[in-house]
């Protein structure tokens, strides 16, 4: 599982300082941003008015050399950030020992952090490195670290205000609830940023949080329990067969957990999300569905072809209502989310994902 890295004295970059690195990582969000406000909509008035399907935008774009250099810039930006002489990978493995020191779990209370060491990890997981993350977030014991920092400035327009998205999902997700969940399930946690927000605001409730890598369940727990959340437990298991018990959570919820699997797999994690809610329990997954016109799909499944997220167009080719209806669900919602103050309004012309709240009931 471990890679090699560099260390003190082990050929690491001299160049690499935590100085150099935060300027590189700086430039490039820089970069990221004339990408997201100024060539993404310069790109749609070129094909406005566009076609009706997305082989028609595709027929007036693919040879386009102004998005010849957007999807080049896309590409390359995300290389360059995890992979780059700057990058978050070298960086991290450059600080390798200290790293995966604090992360023994030593001092962990008892049941917060249970691991399966010698699980088999689904092939649609370890096949791709997904976000171009090297080696993918499972492999490498520094994994969690890397993909924290990287997470950062996935939605670059919200910059350190990042972590609001987690909060203003975690509150939507309240509002609609009828009182206070005893019980939640977090599928897909990561390292535990859309958990958080949960423990915060139900902090009696019993929080399992569950993923398949390793390493960023450790940084969950440590993380964690350094706030002193400790109605956490964090499970490393496949969320689609959790092992929890029928009938036994309020909540079931995720974050861009379903464009990461293929449809027969979105499937099983719904229908477990159904088993194990309680009769009248809330299931609300935030993700990316929702796309309002041919261009927008144009984009958004060059970004899955282009960031190695290979099911992204088939999440959003899925009938989601249908299959909701079809394992038992009422009351489905699927709906526009506001990552950000303003993102939704018309005169918001930036890049920005498909952000999507897919919520359901179990009947009871």
């Amino acid at each position: 599982m471990s890679r090699s890295g560099g260390g003190k004295g082990d050929g690491r970059d001299p160049g690499l300082t935590g100085r150099s690195f935060t300027a590189a990582q700086s430039f490039l969000l820089d970069v990221k941003l004339r990408w997201t406000h100024d060539m993404f909509p310069a790109l749609r008035d070129r094909v406005a008015p566009y076609p009706d399907a997305v082989e028609g935008v595709a027929a007036l774009l693919e040879n386009d050399p102004d998005y010849r250099l957007f999807a080049w810039f896309e590409r390359h930006l995300q290389r360059l950030k995890y992979s780059g002489r700057y990058g978050l990978y070298p960086y991290h493995a450059g600080q390798r020992d200290r790293l995966e020191a604090s992360l023994s779990g030593e001092d962990l209370p008892a049941g917060m952090l249970t691991l399966s060491p010698d699980m088999d990890l689904p092939r649609y997981y370890t096949g791709t490195d997904i976000h171009q993350h090297p080696g993918g977030v499972w492999s490498d014991p520094i994994a969690g670290f890397v993909y924290e920092r990287g997470a950062r400035s996935t939605t670059p327009t919200l910059g350190a205000k990042h972590a609001d998205l987690h909060t203003r999902f975690t509150d939507k997700v309240a509002a609609d609830l009828n009182g206070a969940p005893a019980t939640v399930f977090d599928m897909a946690c990561g390292f535990g940023k859309s958990t958080m927000p949960f423990a915060a605001t139900y902090p009696d409730a019993d929080i399992v949080a569950m993923d398949l890598s390793e390493p960023c369940l450790r940084l969950g727990a440590r993380t964690a329990h350094e706030a002193q959340r400790h109605n956490l437990r964090f499970v490393q298991r496949d969320a689609t067969e959790s092992g929890l018990p029928e009938d036994s959570q309020d909540l079931v919820t995720s974050t861009m957990f379903l464009h990461e699997m293929p449809p027969n797999w979105v499937e099983k994690a719904l229908r477990e999300s159904f088993r194990v809610l309680k009769p009248g329990g809330r299931m609300a997954h935030l993700d990316f569905y929702l796309l309002p016109d041919a261009f927008a799909r144009f984009i958004h499944y060059g970004h899955g072809r282009r960031n190695n997220e290979p099911f992204m167009r088939p999440l959003a080719e899925m009938d989601l209502p249908a299959v909701l209806t079809e394992i038992g669900f009422t009351d489905i919602a699927i709906e526009p989310f506001e990552e950000s103050p303003g993102a939704l309004a018309a005169e918001n012309r930036s890049w920005r994902f498909p952000w999507t709240t897919i919520s359901a009931t179990k009947p009871g």
